[in-house]
């Protein structure tokens, strides 16, 4: 068992997750096997998503105080908390990813700071793109300004060159 101060230090230390987090997730993964829930926690590593699987009582009193507070109510069973500090796009995306394809892992609930979302809104977060294709896109939109301004301005000079040239041809054949 472990000692007061050590309980003291792991609620200090989730809460302290809890603070900074920008989601967290509550998923029941009683039955999940051990080789798959591997493979889920490596995927969420990668993309900055802690998953953390703590005593229930240390988890309540982890969120008061926070503005994940919300997700007391889910706290129950064998749960296993999802904390993105990050993407919310990309930890949601994975995080229904790997409840559709385990049938065993039950997803609760998520917070998005103090708002409480049902699984249709954490499945439709799930199907925007992720920060970096957002990024991407923002980039390709502001890369293609330049030229269309170009092609403006130029386009003055053009015309009036061309009017001159009609003008010019105009007295010629007069």
């Amino acid at each position: 068992m472990f000692k007061r101060e050590d309980k003291e230090k792991v609620v200090k230390d989730f809460n302290d997750k809890f603070s900074r987090a920008e989601i967290a997730f509550v998923a029941d993964y009683k039955g999940v096997k051990v080789e798959d829930m591997t493979a889920f926690r490596s995927s969420l590593r990668e993309a900055g998503v802690e998953l953390k699987i703590l005593r229930n009582t240390l988890a309540r009193i982890a969120v008061k105080g926070t503005s994940y507070e919300n997700l007391t109510e889910h706290i129950k069973g064998s749960v296993a908390i999802a904390i993105s500090y990050s993407d919310v796009a990309a930890a949601a995306k994975i995080v229904t990813t790997f409840a559709k394809e385990n049938d065993a892992f039950e997803l609760k609930a998520g917070s998005l700071g103090d708002k409480l979302l049902t699984l249709d809104e954490i499945k439709s977060l799930a199907e925007l793109p992720s920060r970096d294709e957002l990024l991407a896109k923002l980039l390709g939109g502001l890369k293609n300004v330049p030229g269309g301004l170009v092609g403006v301005l130029s386009a003055v000079p053009r015309k009036f060159v061309g009017t001159l040239e009609a003008i010019k041809n105009a007295k010629e054949a007069a």
